[in-house]
């Protein structure tokens, strides 16, 4: 028993270094990399403040979605802070606007949309158009904003840069917008390949990682109760989160208009693989439960996970292992999440961005990535974390439970693994933030 708790002990001192590490005491990491004197002198001072506009924020079903923006912004906080940031999100329902409001207190935010008509619908975003100096499209599954893009262009005339972003098929409406760009950073190597072949010309192309890695958010009241209430000690827990094939947008977004047919393949293949697929988290589950005696929390990424966390992960556990696994099962946001990740003692995710906010804040974080999820899954490859990704088609579910567990036993260094790859993200993120800070500071002095 006494060497249990010492082996507790150095677990949470090991937690606690990381966390040190990464800058995330108290919920910054306004630590990291604190000299950085050459990097605010790339230029001289410019006569007035540089006003980029940035636009992020694509939906809010998803924590995944939410994380793009606070990342960017803590991104720009950290290498670019005597900018003024405006922010045009999609949206920020749900609780998202005071939330980024509470970590960003002067971040400005305009709402409006760029209407079929060609004109923008809102007076405080014509004006932003107008005060902007430049275009920031921040991350997401693609050039989301490609349309609103073009408009900046053809209206404004001034620069713009797309920063983390997938790209899959490239049109030629894309690939002017692409070329013209001041820079693109793809979030994986698939999407920097396409823009290659496509012969996409813009003068700077590189890798950037999901801004989402730069979360720094948290919500320790909520967390705390959750915890509280659910007997869960820190350290000492993990989370699960599943997923099925395809997203079912036809019953979250009223306005999605699938045919059909399109509706019943994606239910068809949802309920073809459901079973198969949740049964290799289940197995995770299973084996954490009997070989560490620790509790699982079963945490949802999407709003629509909420229903399937029950019947498809906890229901068919077996009876020794069902009590010993918490449902989450109300949907919530990024920083609450990042409190109970940061807590946990790794995060096994069959959803992309739950396992970046776990590794944001110092803890293990493992992506079992479905075939139907898009490219952006080989930013995991990208990073270094190969041995924390499963290909969920090709491995079977002792193979993902013997890796959760081979953690557990060895935690030091996979603590000491996740702080190197952490190190090498901060790394790239500073030059990658120097070049867009520098295309910025460019439009002061021409």
């Amino acid at each position: 028993m006494k060497n249990q708790q010492q082996n507790i002990s150095r677990r949470k001192w090991l937690k606690q270094s990381i966390n040190q590490s990464l800058g995330l005491a108290g919920g910054l990491y306004s630590g990291l990399l604190p000299q950085l004197d050459a990097f605010s002198q790339l230029t001289t001072k410019p006569n007035r403040t540089p006003t980029l506009l940035l636009r992020s924020g694509w939906q809010t079903v998803n924590i995944g979605d939410i994380g793009h923006t606070p990342g960017i912004l803590k991104l720009l906080e950290l290498y670019a802070p005597e900018f003024e940031i405006i922010l045009w999100p999609n949206s920020v329902d749900r609780g998202v606007e005071p939330m980024l409001k509470k970590r960003f207190p002067h971040l400005k935010i305009v709402k409006g949309r760029l209407q079929r008509n060609g004109k923008l619908n809102s007076e405080p975003l014509e004006q932003a158009f107008q005060e902007a100096d430049f275009f920031l499209h921040g991350s997401g599954p693609s050039v989301v904003s490609r349309r609103e893009l073009a408009f900046w262009k053809k209206t404004t005339g001034k620069p713009y840069g797309i920063y983390g972003v997938t790209v899959s098929d490239i049109n030629e409406e894309l690939h002017s917008l692409l070329s013209e760009a001041a820079f693109i950073f793809t979030r994986e190597t698939h999407s920097l390949k396409n823009l290659a072949d496509a012969k996409v010309t813009a003068s700077h192309q590189d890798f950037a990682p999901d801004a989402t890695f730069a979360i720094d958010l948290t919500d320790d009241l909520k967390t705390i109760a959750f915890q509280r209430k659910n007997q869960l000690e820190k350290g000492n827990y993990l989370c699960a989160v599943p997923r099925l094939r395809f997203t079912p947008y036809h019953k979250i977004h009223k306005s999605i208009r699938w045919s059909k047919e399109k509706i019943r393949e994606v239910e068809a293949v949802n309920q073809k693989y459901q079973e198969i697929d949740h049964a290799k988290l289940r197995a995770a589950i299973q084996e954490w439960v009997r070989t560490t005696g620790q509790k699982v929390v079963v945490c949802p990424e999407m709003t629509y996970q909420t229903e399937i966390i029950r019947p498809l992960v906890i229901d068919p556990l077996p009876p020794d292992v069902k009590p010993m696994v918490v449902a989450h099962d109300n949907y919530w946001l990024p920083d609450e999440a990042g409190s109970l990740y940061r807590d946990a003692a790794v995060v096994v995710s069959m959803e992309c961005h739950s396992p970046i906010i776990a590794c944001a804040h110092g803890t293990p974080g493992f992506y079992v990535r479905q075939p139907t999820d898009t490219i952006k899954g080989q930013m995991w490859y990208d990073i270094g974390l190969k041995d924390w990704t499963f290909e969920i088609d090709e491995v079977n579910q002792q193979q993902i439970a013997k890796r959760v567990i081979d953690v557990y036993h060895n935690y030091e260094q996979s603590l000491a693994h996740l702080k190197s790859v952490m190190q090498s993200i901060q790394q790239r993120q500073k030059r990658t933030m120097e070049v867009v800070k520098n295309a910025i500071l460019k439009t002061q002095s021409s």
